[in-house]
């Protein structure tokens, strides 16, 4: 979310409000022990009018590649936002 909200400020994309549904898959193994295999961030973004919905829907692609957390996982982290 920070590195989205960055991407977006010095885009000129207001953001007024972000929620998430985040979902993830696991597989545990025989001896107990387990590990993600995919995370979903389903982010709904609301945005100022005069915002524009595209550039703020693209710039998670964005924030994505900046992010530590998702460039330090051995897993994909995928994105369906919403523009609002």
């Amino acid at each position: 979310m920070l590195w989205y909200l960055h991407v977006c400020a010095v885009n000129g994309v207001v953001v007024t409000g972000y929620e998430d549904q985040a979902e993830g898959t696991m597989i545990e193994d025989a001896d107990g022990s387990g590990h993600l295999t995919r995370v979903l961030l389903k982010p709904r973004v609301t945005v100022t009018p005069e915002s524009d919905r595209e550039k703020a829907l693209h710039l998670h692609e964005d924030a994505g590649k900046l992010c530590f957390i998702a460039r330090s996982v051995r897993f994909p982290v995928e994105h369906e936002p919403e523009i609002v």
